[in-house]
């Protein structure tokens, strides 16, 4: 490595875009870029650190430096820097609403977008050893994994604004608080409840619920599927191939939700401790996860080339059709790259 020119390509590929955000505000490309030059990167650099930390409320913003947690003060002072289009739209299909009234649903359209996102996230935090990253990252999967189960009978992923149908009515004891056959918890119950008026509730309200209660949710429909005893119109009003659908995928759902994976969270800084697991025991911990997903669906325990052997196989059952992982970040670092490269060209 020659140069620092030459440190910004590397880092770049490492998608490491905070560093690189703040080598380009400090001078590290000397005179081959100009102000503009700079701006549009760290844009771009914004992007890429949204994506690798799933910030996913500021999805899709044209302008991504705006409050980004990287070093953006040229990109700031510089007007008509904007990140491209082409990745702005992909980013949008992973953003959570802001409001109950925006036109775009993105995440509470389709999970699917969001999930192969995920799997991109947790192959990159894994090449770059940071584990914690990485088990948090399976948090969020996990948390989720039921509505990825079951958007596939209901046409979305829980959106507030169409879930009544298909939990309210007749026979449902969803969010029923004098229901005690129903095995919901009362945390359950009460975000269960929400969900159904939460659509006319101003954007603080919508946003809370969003942030406290949305996975509150997912465990509930998770249990619908597969925990019930007494099951209500919920889940007997689907079809026998949508209730199969919904009652393996769960299973899997809430195995992963209750597995050695997860409960290595509450040991790491993201959790309750002070430890950072090292790559041998994130994937040790892993393989036990494996081993009892593995039961309830064998082809996880093929090898399916992901760090993790068999996640990204659990995630296309979970999904009911072939996930394959985004390439957002990829794209994104190879922009800055495509930039650099046109941009530090030495003038003959």
């Amino acid at each position: 490595m020659e140069t620092a020119f030459d440190a910004l390509l590397v880092l770049t590929q490492r998608y490491a875009f905070t560093e690189v955000a703040a080598l380009l505000s400090g001078g590290a490309a000397g005179e081959r870029l100009s102000t503009r030059d700079v701006a549009q990167l760290q844009q771009l650099c914004a992007l890429g650190q949204r994506l690798l930390d799933l910030d996913a409320e500021d999805f899709g913003e044209l302008d991504a430096a705006a409050d980004a947690n990287v070093e953006h003060a040229i990109a700031t002072e510089v007007h008509g820097d904007a990140v491209p289009e082409y990745l702005r739209e992909r980013a949008l299909l992973c953003r959570v609403p802001q409001s109950s009234r925006e036109r775009e649903r993105g995440a509470l359209g389709s999970l699917r977008p969001v999930y192969r996102l995920l799997l991109e996230v947790i192959d990159a935090r894994f090449r770059r050893r940071e584990t914690n990253a990485v088990v948090s990252s399976m948090h969020i999967a996990s948390e989720y994994a039921p509505l990825l189960v079951w958007e596939r009978v209901l046409g979305h992923a829980a959106d507030p604004a169409r879930v009544g149908s298909a939990v309210g009515g007749d026979g449902s004891a969803w969010g029923n608080f004098e229901d005690r056959e129903c095995p919901h918890t009362k945390t359950e119950k009460s975000a269960a409840k929400r969900i159904l008026t939460v659509s006319q509730e101003n954007d603080a309200g919508w946003r809370t619920y969003l942030a406290r209660q949305h996975s509150n949710v997912s465990h509930a429909f998770g249990v619908c599927a597969s925990a019930c005893k007494r099951q209500c119109t919920v889940y007997t009003r689907l079809s026998p191939a949508d209730a199969e659908i919904a009652t393996h995928g769960c299973r899997l759902a809430l195995t992963l939700n209750d597995s050695a994976i997860m409960r290595l969270r509450h040991s790491a800084p993201v959790g309750h401790g002070f430890g950072v697991p090292s790559i041998p025991q994130l994937l040790e911990t892993w393989d036990r996860t494996r081993t009892s997903l593995g039961r309830i669906e064998p082809s996880i325990m093929d090898d399916d080339g992901f760090p993790l052997p068999g996640f990204a196989t659990l995630v296309s059952v979970l999904a009911s059709e072939p996930l394959t992982q985004d390439t957002l970040l990829a794209d994104t670092a190879g922009e800055i790259t495509t930039l650099l490269q046109a941009y530090g060209k030495v003038p003959e």
